[in-house]
């Protein structure tokens, strides 16, 4: 029997038993939750990094409320991707597929809504769905009895959302605790007879990153530590060099770090109030651009100097979405939900903070390609619990449908990972396929696939240029020295371009396999 659908199985045979009544007899907890089968809340971020979360060891920020999903449940320290970009992972999410299949490859197209997505079993199975807050997908999927999103990257203040019937409406604030709001709003009108499945869709932690009026110069007596790697030279890593992602020459004064903004013209500070509009001028006006005149700054110190308040503005952004996940968390405390509700957070990719000199993702390097995951599920996950597999963005869905009950269509791609949430003994996956392809705008990172196992990682770039790249992961974590070619990896690099060939056949990529064929 296939292991998912035997799960799936498993899992709608046990609420059935929990069921029976038997004379004399009192279920325990767990079986009573089986019976009334769990809620589940999906916080869904944007860009968050793992290294801006303190349940993953940051000294950058504290994350109280992202920490306490983990501390009472399960935190997964190997969570990758398979495409590192904002809209392909959310297809993935919906979908359970790479974004070969799902036909979701690039930012800013439009998600295919005529195919399968997981929700829908969940309606079949009798869940209400909704996605609030940001979606990114271009059109509205099926599978939700409510949507309201933000079209497209949606803004910081005074955004506007759309609905399932097309209709817009634009709510004054800032978008963290508009979307909160809306989210806590459609939980106290909902169905009470039937179990819920929900996205929390939030904007933060994306470019601008626009901070909440209350966070502006939260980390401004932070000084933070260069990473070691911010002034790599990208030896022997030819796409690296060829990127165009750097704080040093990509990261723009005006724009992203608001230096000097255009308060009169700007699309993003006309929708601001005016007394929001007079808090960011004093702030960036009078305080952030002030210092930058007077210090005149050139060479290093100004890219150092953009650094700090690059990361400032990050994580002082980030502020806002630890606060409304509390916000959430606290509503279902009081409400009684949270004892039969099961919380995930999650971001659509990593993120670099400096990291190579670098900000935005893309790459199958370790900062853009792990993405934080922490689940909490009373009775069932055990607190403080540490998942150290592989586990891919395509195992979401196939683990949401595991935990619901619901059987999993065949079509999806992953696989639960609900056995070692739950601390069982399976057998999982040793490598991690991965694929991205969007090139050249807008941050000119060439098209590559690879695999990512527990000890090596073999990557294929290719379009413009043709190169691999393999590194050791145990000696070198940073991911500085690229090993291929060189004498005595000759080995390892034969048995991992193997596996790499397998895992395209396994996930039916077809246009991957003819270019490692091609390339070998």
């Amino acid at each position: 029997m296939n292991l998912r659908i035997g799960i799936g199985i498993l899992g709608i045979f046990s609420a059935l038993a929990a069921l029976v009544v038997v004379p004399g007899y009192t279920p325990n907890e767990a079986e009573t939750q089986q019976a009334n089968r769990p809620n589940v809340i999906f916080i869904f971020s944007d860009d968050h990094a793992y290294q801006a979360i303190s349940a993953y060891g940051s000294k950058l920020a504290k994350t109280p409320n992202i920490d306490r999903i983990a501390n009472e449940g399960a935190i997964l320290y190997n969570n990758v991707v398979t495409n590192s970009i904002c809209g392909p992972s959310r297809a993935t999410l919906l979908t359970g597929k790479y974004s070969h299949l799902n036909g979701y490859k690039e930012n800013e197209k439009k998600f295919n809504i005529n195919q399968p997505v997981f929700p829908e079993e969940l309606q079949k199975n009798g869940y209400q769905t909704a996605w609030i807050g940001k979606m990114h997908l271009g059109s509205l999927p099926n599978g939700f009895d409510y949507l309201n999103v933000l079209p497209g990257q949606g803004h910081y203040y005074s955004p506007t959302f759309v609905n399932s019937k097309g209709d817009t409406t634009r709510y004054p604030g800032y978008v963290t605790n508009v979307t909160t709001k809306l989210s806590l709003d459609w939980l106290k009108q909902r169905d009470n007879a039937k179990p819920f499945f929900l996205v929390v869709g939030h904007k933060a932690t994306h470019r601008e990153w626009l901070p909440d009026l209350q966070d502006l110069g939260a980390y401004d007596n932070v000084t933070f530590p260069l990473p070691s790697t911010f002034y790599d030279n990208y030896e022997g890593r030819e796409a690296a060099k060829n990127q165009d992602m750097t704080i040093d020459k990509t990261m723009r004064l005006k724009e992203d770090l608001k230096v000097h903004a255009d308060y009169t013209k700007s699309g993003i500070y006309n929708r601001f109030s005016p007394e929001e509009k007079k808090r960011f001028y004093e702030y960036y006006e009078n305080k952030v651009s002030r210092e930058f005149d007077e210090k005149k700054l050139s060479g290093k110190a100004l890219v150092e100097w953009k650094f700090q308040r690059y990361l400032r503005d990050y994580l002082a952004t980030a502020n806002s979405l630890d606060r409304n996940i509390g916000e959430l968390l606290k509503y279902l405390d009081e409400s009684g939900l949270a004892k039969n509700t099961v919380v995930v957070y999650a971001s659509d990719q990593g993120f670099y903070l400096g990291e190579h000199g670098w900000f935005d993702k893309r790459f199958i390097y370790e900062q853009s390609l792990k993405t934080p995951f922490v689940i909490r599920y009373p009775g069932v996950i055990k607190p403080g619990t540490k998942v150290n597999e592989l586990v891919s963005n395509i195992d979401w869905a196939p683990t949401m449908l595991n935990i619901t009950g619901t059987a999993i269509p065949k079509e999806i791609q992953g696989e639960s990972f609900l056995p070692l949430l739950t601390g069982k003994k399976v057998a999982w996956r040793k490598e991690a396929y991965y694929h991205y392809y969007e090139f050249p705008v807008p941050h000119h990172v060439y098209p590559h696939l690879g695999l990512r196992g527990e000890q090596y990682k073999l990557v294929r770039f290719y379009g413009p240029k043709d190169s691999w790249e393999l590194y050791d992961l145990k000696k070198d974590p940073q991911e500085l020295r690229n090993l291929y070619g060189l004498k005595g990896y000759e080995a390892i690099t034969a048995d991992l371009k193997k596996k790499l060939s397998e895992q395209i056949r396994h996930y039916k990529d077809d246009e991957a396999l003819k270019i490692v064929e091609q390339g070998q």
